[in-house]
């Protein structure tokens, strides 16, 4: 009997001994520490010693053939288990005992771990000034919210993480009774459904956590521009689509497969609690699995089982006897079903125990083995039972046990746990700790996973392996007096304990070291602290109540049936069927060559019959037809072709409306946020993403430019704005013009429809002066600023620019200096212009609305500036002779972000603040109309701008000229830069381009006149002559 739990046993050491040693790390001195725990365990228990002679007695060879004997048991093993594996018909031509045993099973996610380290992560960030004005958020998807060891597992990650500075937005698949829990971290957990997937912008996550298979449509939302770049990690515990993947690649349902190995692949990580899973996984395997191996799921089964289960009853269930010492004898959880070889290693190693107490007859207690392997109907009983007899073991002291049989069950009761396997696997064998948390002391191999996570002698009890002697050794520190030792009792209490919260400091700190390499972290946010700041030693058991702990079966890593798999395996199979049905009679139909053969002379036939008919068709008279019939034909093209013309019903609504607000958006899954009616029209600044069945617009059409990737990304929504300036007149003829990005919508900034009501009316009424309205206001410290103090509108822009935006310490002033060259200021001269500190709101996301004659002039002005910005990074990466090393006709570096994603916009924040530096400067009007309620109020006044205004700059005519300047230069090709932003942003029009443009025309006319009188002169001397018909 094990003493109570509560009250730590007594170690059965002599007083003289001391007490025994317990540490945490075992990994300063093993090997000094192992031999202090062989000198003060109790001298009567000591073996192997040379000074003890030849007086024990009752064993089963003397100390003095001991050697000799050791060897030749050890023989008679081999062989014997190598007849028994030959039985079992699991062993390998030419292959011997030793290369089996030697045997690792590894999973390689070195390449994985590399390929994240190759990320600069925090380290370089952290020796960068930042200006963080909030936590880094990361949204959270819960597949499952029952309670289970997964869910335990995440939950003490997420509130370590917390701890470490993150701020988590927490969405479920379904409601469940954990939701308490999960609110005391993200405050209000949001249910999702297929309406809500659809109306949550992704983007104002830094990253995007999902948990559980079940979540699976989570992740197809994710897979569509623009949110498939966001960084993402899939937590995945269950097997239950692992057991499925073999059915289907047995069932021929590529497809299927097809389709969970594009959602996995669009995972950055793929984390799996343990070792085994990613090999059942292998087939979806894109090279982005990894494992933390740390789960609480072994202590909650022992847990759960232990609240329901007696040990002396399940004895009786299998008719053993209460005082029996039952040894169970486990192996590697990578072979349950093939462990005839590695159990013939333990076999061979266990032998001298075997042979010392299960053949004894003494009326003690009977020790029995009960060895747990394969399944229980693959014949190891029978085998093991005729080794038995060879060894003259006593009966019914030899048992197997399939994995298909109830472990927790066989653990429970078991007085000892013996770890026979020689496999040295990744991470800390499952079974081992299972055993562990049933408190139950256990004796295993040093492997080195085992050496690194328990202390020999204090929570198990270790030999080398492949050492029979000391396996003996090992196993007589358990026994005293037929019974558990004093000892014993002391490993399985200190083992349970140990069990309970281990490896749940190595989760946390895995977790947080995984973002720190995945996540990218903007200029604005906050760095989470270190990892090792996070001193965690438990999981949160304390949230878990007992009676909200479910029962697992043995072997099971799931709490349930997932649904997700089953209803698109029904869903997606009978589309398969019905596809292999097509395929197969296709197939039944083969061209052969001759085939080939008559087609082509088929066609070469058919080819002379049309160019006949064609030839006499053109040398008849035809009737035009009926003008209506004419008309009707016409009307049909057009309507087959309605891009051409660009007109819809849409179009139709918007014809006589004064305004019209174009809203910008890139891919498919930025469809849900847009608004349909008469006041907006799509923009799309790719062609792929562009709605097939709306009016909208094609940037790339327009700009031909924006098809480059790297153009479109670093312009953003102000390079759909320069394509609607190019040949405004041909699609835009209204006096109002206004954008809105998609993103406003999908921050709850978009304008209401009692707002646009509002917008609409007061645009009607005016009919004098120049005005801005916008309604998304600029605002970084989104309610989370660590700050008191308002920020200033260039405090603001260094925020969002990684600091390089206006500061002077930094020698970083971007817009300073691409201002400077814009218009040619000396060194010595201001180059930054003011912006007011009064508190008023400043214009962001690209949502406004002005007088179209007005918002050509502000293009005006961002296309030069847009185009020093550009000449301004160019000659940063030629300085720093990167630009040579990769692409000459790219800039290299980025001084306004500090990030992955930051730098791939690199110009798109300070082109979204630049319409408040132009309207204020060009003395706009600016005023703020609440998006909810329509209120309008003005910002900055122009009365309060006087003195503070750089209107010269800012000025229509200055920026006329310097516009014909460079369309003058861009005519004449005189670009001194390998790449010229500017001519690709728009219309190059200047004084000259008229004039070669009329004198082309002329030129063209001239030469249609001459051509016309040769063809004249040419028909009078040698007269006209009709070609034969047939003739080629």
């Amino acid at each position: 009997m094990l003493p109570p739990a509560d009250d730590p046993p007594d170690l059965g050491v002599p007083p003289n001994r001391g007490p025994l040693p317990v540490r945490r790390n075992p990994n300063s001195n093993p090997h000094a520490h192992s031999s202090q725990l062989r000198d003060l365990r109790p001298q009567g228990i000591r073996g192997g010693r040379g000074h003890r002679g030849g007086g024990r007695r009752g064993s089963f060879c003397s100390m003095r053939r001991s050697l000799a004997c050791v060897v030749v048991i050890s023989a008679f093993f081999i062989v014997v288990m190598m007849v028994m594996q030959y039985k079992i018909g699991k062993s390998e031509q030419g292959s011997s005992l030793e290369e089996f045993a030697g045997m690792m099973l590894h999973f390689g996610q070195a390449s994985s771990f590399e390929r994240l380290g190759e990320r600069e992560g925090l380290d370089h960030l952290r020796s960068d000034i930042r200006i963080g004005v909030r936590k880094p958020t990361l949204a959270l998807i819960l597949g499952n919210m029952k309670h289970s060891p997964p869910l335990l597992m995440l939950f003490t990650v997420i509130k370590n993480l917390q701890g470490l500075g993150y701020l988590f937005k927490i969405y479920a698949v379904d409601d469940d009774n954990s939701r308490s829990i999960w609110e005391q971290i993200g405050g209000q957990v949001s249910i999702l459904s297929p309406e809500i997937y659809s109306r949550i912008d992704w983007t104002v996550f830094e990253g995007i956590i999902v948990d559980s298979v079940e979540a699976q449509e989570s992740i197809s939302s994710l897979m569509q521009e623009p949110f498939c770049s966001i960084p993402l990690i899939w937590i995945i515990s269950e097997d239950t689509l692992a057991k499925r993947l073999p059915f289907y690649e047995k069932m021929g349902w590529e497809h299927l497969v097809s389709y969970w190995r594009s959602a996995f692949s669009r995972a950055d990580v793929v984390v799996f609690p343990d070792f085994s899973l990613p090999m059942l996984y292998s087939v979806l395997d894109t090279g982005n699995f990894f494992v933390i191996p740390a789960s609480p799921i072994e202590v909650w089964a022992a847990k759960s089982y232990a609240k329901t289960h007696s040990k002396y009853q399940l004895r009786g269930d299998l008719g053993l006897n209460r005082d029996d010492m039952l040894v169970l004898v486990v192996g590697s959880y990578f072979f349950y079903s093939e462990l005839s070889w590695d159990y013939a290693v333990a076999m061979n190693e266990i032998g001298p125990v075997l042979i010392k107490y299960a053949r004894g007859k003494d009326a003690g207690p009977m020790f029995r083995f009960l060895f747990l392997c394969g399944n229980s109907t693959d014949g190891y009983n029978g085998h093991l039972k005729e080794v038995a007899s060879h060894l003259k073991l006593l009966p019914g002291s030899v048992r197997h046990y399939g994995m298909n049989s109830d472990v927790n069950g066989l653990m429970l009761m078991a007085d000892i746990v013996i770890y026979a396997s020689s496999q040295a696997e990744q991470g800390f064998p499952p079974l081992l700790t299972r055993a562990m948390s049933f408190g139950i002391p256990v004796i295993a191999p040093d492997l080195p996973d085992i050496r690194k996570h328990v202390v020999d002698g204090v929570h198990v009890v270790t030999f080398p392996k492949k050492n029979s002697n000391a396996l003996m050794r090992a196993f007589s520190l358990l026994i005293s007096n037929g019974k558990l030792s004093k000892f014993a009792e002391a490993v399985a209490f200190s083992g349970k304990q140990l069990a309970k919260n281990m490896l749940a400091s190595e989760c946390v700190n895995s977790y947080a070291k995984l973002l720190k390499n995945v996540l990218s972290f903007p200029s604005d946010v906050l760095l989470p602290g270190h990892f090792s700041q996070s001193q965690i030693d438990d999981w949160e058991w304390k949230s878990f109540r007992a009676a909200d702990m479910p029962h697992i079966e043995s072997g099971s890593a799931s709490m349930k049936i997932s649904s997700v798999v089953h209803v698109l395996e029904e869903n997606l199979s009978n589309q398969l069927g019905s596809e292999n049905i097509s395929n197969s009679e296709a197939d039944n139909d083969v061209l052969t060559q001759l085939d080939w053969d008559d087609l082509r002379e088929i066609e070469r036939i058919e080819e002379i019959e049309r160019l006949e008919m064609e030839e006499i068709e053109d040398r008849m008279e035809t009737d035009p037809g009926i003008w209506d019939e004419l008309h009707r034909n016409v009307r049909k093209a057009e309507r087959a072709h309605f891009e051409a013309n660009e007109r819809d019903e849409g179009e139709l609504e918007r014809t006589g409306q004064p305004l019209c607000i174009y809203e910008i958006y890139n891919g498919v899954g930025a469809w849900p946020f847009l608004h349909h009616g008469s006041m907006y029209r799509g923009l799309s600044l790719t062609k792929s993403g562009r709605r097939l069945t709306s009016d909208d617009v094609d940037a790339v059409d327009r700009l031909p430019f924006l098809n480059d990737t790297y153009y479109r990304d670093i312009l953003c929504d102000i390079g759909g704005m320069f394509s609607i300036a190019s040949r405004v007149d041909k699609i835009h003829r209204r006096p109002w013009i206004g954008f809105q990005s998609w993103h406003a919508a999908g921050r709850k900034v978009s304008l209401s429809s009692s707002a646009e009501k509002v917008l609409e009316e007061t645009i009607q009424g005016r009919t004098k002066g120049d005005v801005l309205y916008f309604w998304a206001q600029l605002d970084v410290d989104d309610g989370h600023t660590q700050e008191n103090h308002i920020p200033t509108f260039w405090s603001m822009c260094d925020i969002l620019n990684g600091g390089n935006c206006s500061l002077t310490y930094l020698f970083r002033t971007t817009f300073e200096d691409a201002f400077r060259q814009m218009y040619g200021l000396p060194s010595y001269k201001e180059a930054l212009p003011p912006m007011p500190e009064d508190g008023g709101y400043w214009s962001a996301l690209h949502s406004w609305v002005m007088p179209t004659p007005s918002f050509l002039e502000f293009i005006m002005f961002s296309r030069m500036f847009a185009d020093s910005l550009d000449a301004l990074h160019m000659n940063s990466s030629q300085s720093m002779n990167l630009s040579l090393a990769t692409n000459s006709s790219q800039p290299t570096v980025c001084l306004l972000g500090s990030s992955k994603l930051e730098k791939r916009h690199c110009y798109c924040r300070v082109l979204e603040l630049l319409v408040n530096v132009w309207a204020y400067h060009s003395a706009r009007k600016m005023v703020y109309i609440n998006p909810n309620t329509g209120e309008l109020e003005e910002q900055h006044p122009v009365e309060e701008r006087r003195g503070f205004m750089w209107a010269k700059y800012f000025n229509n005519t200055m920026l006329k000229s310097m516009d014909e300047d460079l369309a003058e230069a861009a005519d004449d090709d005189d670009g001194d830069r390998r790449r010229w932003l500017w001519p690709l942003t728009g219309e190059v029009l200047w004084q000259g381009i008229y004039e070669k443009e009329r004198e082309e025309r002329y030129r063209l006319k001239m030469d249609k006149k001459r051509k016309a009188k040769e063809k004249l002169v040419e028909r009078q001397k040698k007269g006209y002559k009709q070609k034969a018909i047939g003739r080629r």
